[in-house]
């Protein structure tokens, strides 16, 4: 990294979802460099360059090969934050993406609806936890990312079967979570889009087709059958606004744990429940919705990190 102009630093592992960021960055005529976190070195008793830096660390990683990047991410964002370096999602908002335990209970503490949930470590007693939940019910890895280690369980006996066979597939750090099945009203989810803990917008995402894995990133698209487009699973639910009830909440949340970037998904249940389920601080953006929804998310990100180089570069100055 160059240390000769303050710019913004955005820390990640996944090239792939620069270019919507790198675009955003140029057209706002914010300087940026994006530091990927796959490798490489820091000298811990040097002082890192002047800039702000944002994290944007996820939790599925280890999906990519680059399982050992909430390392290397806990070690530099400490780093950072040791010689006062501002860090949008900080160290303590890592661990938000990386535990869905942490999200859990500081949303509950926010006085947010979450899931009834257990958190099993190791496996031997899943099969005993998930008696407590009536069939269906949903496991997920505590540290997950795209929808990828959830699944749906219509029989305790086959999810019993599951846990001592071979295709089990253990979160990456050993903690399993058993929790409530949400019946929906519509067969679909609510993505809610904030940006320095404001309501950018808000995606409706079809899960008719009953998978979990949920990435709206354009790297994540997937054709037909036919190499044809699929049929859009996300689009802009225009009726959700900062008036929402559920979005003061999700705001007051996110004030609570400093977590300034995130996308944060609900669902609408038949008993007329509003229940959050996950937060995603290294949120990506659908390019179908961004195509017509009224603000844009990287756009949105861009100038308030910009607006936060200006701030230091005025007090240096």
């Amino acid at each position: 990294m160059s240390s000769e102009q303050p710019k913004v630093y955005v820390i990640h592992e996944n090239a792939e979802w620069w270019p919507p960021f790198q675009s955003a960055f140029e057209a706002a005529g914010v300087p940026a460099e994006q530091w990927l976190l796959t490798g490489g070195s820091i000298d811990l008793d040097a002082e890192p360059p002047q800039g702000v830096f944002w994290s944007r660390l996820s939790a599925s990683a280890h999906t990519r090969d680059h399982a050992g990047s909430k390392e290397y991410g806990r070690a530099v964002l400490r780093w950072l934050e040791s010689w006062g370096r501002e860090v949008v999602n900080g160290s303590a908002v890592l661990e938000f993406e990386v535990s869905k335990v942490a999200q859990h209970a500081a949303l509950r503490a926010a006085g947010v609806d979450v899931p009834k949930t257990v958190a099993v470590f190791g496996t031997a007693e899943l099969p005993v936890r998930a008696r407590e939940f009536s069939a269906p019910f949903i496991s997920k890895h505590n540290q997950g990312g795209k929808g990828l280690g959830v699944r749906r369980w219509d029989s305790h006996e086959e999810f019993a079967e599951w846990v001592v066979g071979s295709d089990f597939e253990p979160s990456p750090d050993g903690i399993t979570l058993i929790q409530e099945h949400l019946w929906a009203r519509e067969p679909f989810i609510t993505r809610a889009e904030y940006v320095d803990q404001e309501l950018v917008y808000a995606v409706r995402v079809d899960t008719s087709a009953g998978s979990f894995e949920l990435c709206p990133a354009e790297a994540c698209a997937v054709d037909g059958e036919d190499g044809t487009p699929a049929p859009p699973l996300f689009q802009l639910r225009a009726e959700i606004t900062a008036e929402h009830p559920l979005v003061e909440q999700h705001r007051a949340f996110l004030r609570s744990a400093g977590i300034r970037i995130a996308g944060i998904e609900f669902a609408e249940t038949f008993d007329g429940r509003l229940v959050t389920y996950d937060v995603n601080t290294n949120t990506n953006y659908n390019p179908d919705v961004e195509a017509v929804a009224p603000r844009s998310g990287p756009g949105e990100i861009a100038r308030m990190l910009g607006r936060l180089l200006a701030a230091q570069e005025l007090v240096s100055a």
